[in-house]
């Protein structure tokens, strides 16, 4: 559940997407997608979808909501075949639309290609041009349907080669990809896997009895029983059909994977290149308590993210561990708006006070990381109130100064509060007693992974893929550019983008199918 998500409005770093793909005759595929999104809910919860194929034709479903909102009994058994990808998506590029929500579909020269897309692209105005170059006089599947994703751009350049397969296709479109991206896509035959030559969000190859399966956390192989192989790796092509697993190189590996993974984004029950993410936050607050001690009664975590790092703290500096806020895990959920009485009890909506464990007490607070700071300052202000004698915040990170580009949706970084506050400014502003945050030194030892093999550009604001210029980058790129925007945003005719994506039809909500080939 995400932490940020406190108080209205407030908006905090968001979890990207999650894919799950899936080849096995015999097994109900269309169920196992559904636990394995079900296990990877965390990292998208705006829509999901799954697409199935039964080696003669491709069934897509999706909507608007969490996974349990979406599919039912029903839903999944009209799902049929031996292959699957499902996907859960949080928006990066294209706005929290259904047109939006993936898998996306696209016809190939043998069929048609399903695919879900973990991450987000930093060249999609440059493949928007290689599209319009490669292919002048075509429409371009969702694209001329209204989706305004980076997902669909790729979609339709793999799909827009009339003159070779779709696995030709990938080896020839992936190396001119730039940014994070994470994919699962399949045709009517083959399940497919690939992950940027960074390999900046997590992507895992599992084994079932009778099948494979390839996810963005290995927790989803936990929940589908599926042994863990291993990576994909960062530059790699899988395809997965009857004749096995083919694996090609497209790029060389620049390994450059997020740390904020270890520090919030995945499962604490997750494997990252070799290493637990519960035992990386356990070991971030034991850095935490040697590099910010305090005498405090009592450490307490801000559910959930924050547990096991205050579990470390604890654990290092001798302080004893209490659950000192109850959270309200499906308020959030639901799709009746509180009233303004209720919606001015703010962070109290998610997060409720355990009066006699605090009262008297001197805290200390662990959370993984401030965004804007008001949600810390509820929670102080809360705790104070409660009868916390004293608070002392700890942060399991360094403090966040730069935007994310490669699949986290951060606030801008006008509105990163340590982007223009000092750590004093920033106590004062939240009230607490002290504050501390972790080193980077001290976040990248306890993930155990080399400096040089991860991002911290959110940290440092070292971005280890090039950007492009401001006006190529953006959740609405697309939408500025004219790709079935709204008539008040639609800069009219002469748009490049509308020259491409002038399709005509559209299409509808639930399941979708595709001719038999």
């Amino acid at each position: 559940m995400l932490n940020h998500d406190l108080l209205p409005n407030e908006k905090g770093p968001q979890d990207e997407c999650g894919v799950f793909g899936v080849w096995a005759p015999d097994e109900e595929v269309a169920k196992l997608t559904y636990f394995g999104l079900f296990a990877l809910q965390h990292r998208g919860t705006e829509s999901a979808g799954i697409a199935t194929s039964d080696g003669e034709q491709i069934m897509v479903y999706k909507d608007m909501g969490l996974v349990s909102q979406v599919f039912d009994e029903s839903s999944l058994n009209t799902l049929t075949g031996h292959i699957a990808v499902g996907h859960n998506r949080y928006s990066t590029t294209g706005r929290s639309t259904w047109a939006n929500a993936q898998p996306t579909l696209g016809k190939t020269a043998n069929g048609t290609i399903a695919l879900g897309h973990n991450g987000n692209l930093t060249n999609t105005a440059q493949l928007v041009r290689l599209l319009h170059e490669l292919h002048p006089d075509q429409t371009f599947g969702e694209l001329s349907h209204g989706n305004t994703t980076d997902t669909a751009v790729l979609t339709a350049l793999l799909s827009g080669d009339p003159d070779h397969t779709l696995e030709a296709t990938a080896m020839q479109i992936l190396p001119k990809v730039r940014g994070a991206f994470c994919l699962a896509f399949m045709d009517e035959h083959t399940l497919y896997a690939a992950r940027d030559p960074q390999g900046v969000r997590p992507l895992v190859l599992g084994r079932l009895d009778h099948g494979w399966v390839v996810a963005s956390e290995t927790a989803a192989l936990d929940i589908v029983g599926a042994s863990f192989v291993r990576e994909v790796e960062p530059g790699e092509l899988l395809a997965i059909n009857e004749s096995g697993i083919r694996s090609q190189r497209f790029a060389q590996t620049k390994r450059a994977g997020c740390v904020f993974e270890y520090v919030y984004l995945a499962r604490p029950d997750t494997t990252i290149h070799g290493r637990s993410v519960n035992a990386s936050r356990i070991d971030m607050g034991k850095a935490l308590a040697r590099e910010y001690p305090v005498d405090a009664d009592l450490v307490i975590p801000t559910p959930d993210s924050g547990t096991p790092a205050a579990i470390g703290y604890s654990q290092q500096s001798g302080i004893p561990y209490g659950q000192g806020l109850v959270k309200n895990a499906y308020v959030g959920r639901t799709f009746i708006q509180p009233s303004q009485t209720i919606r001015q009890r703010g962070i109290r909506l998610k997060l409720n006070p355990l009066r006699e464990v605090i009262r008297g007490k001197r805290l200390v607070v662990i959370d993984d990381s401030i965004v804007r700071g008001n949600t810390q300052r509820a929670l102080v202000a809360m705790l104070r109130e409660a009868g916390a004698a004293e608070v002392h915040v700890r942060i399991s990170s360094p403090p966040i100064t730069w935007p994310c580009f490669y699949g986290i949706d951060f606030a801008s970084r006008a509105e990163l509060i340590a982007s223009g506050a000092s750590v004093e400014q920033i106590r004062n502003m939240i009230g607490a007693d002290s504050l501390g945050y972790l080193s980077k030194d001290g976040m990248i030892e306890a993930s155990q992974q080399p400096e040089s093999e991860l991002c911290t550009a959110c940290f440092t604001g070292e971005y280890p893929i090039e950007l492009p210029s401001d006006d190529e980058l953006g959740k609405d790129l697309l939408e500025q550019a004219g790709a079935k925007a709204p008539a008040a945003c639609n800069p009219g005719p002469d748009s490049e983008l509308d020259r491409l994506v002038n399709g005509r039809g559209g299409i509808t909500h639930g399941a979708l199918s595709t001719p038999k080939s």
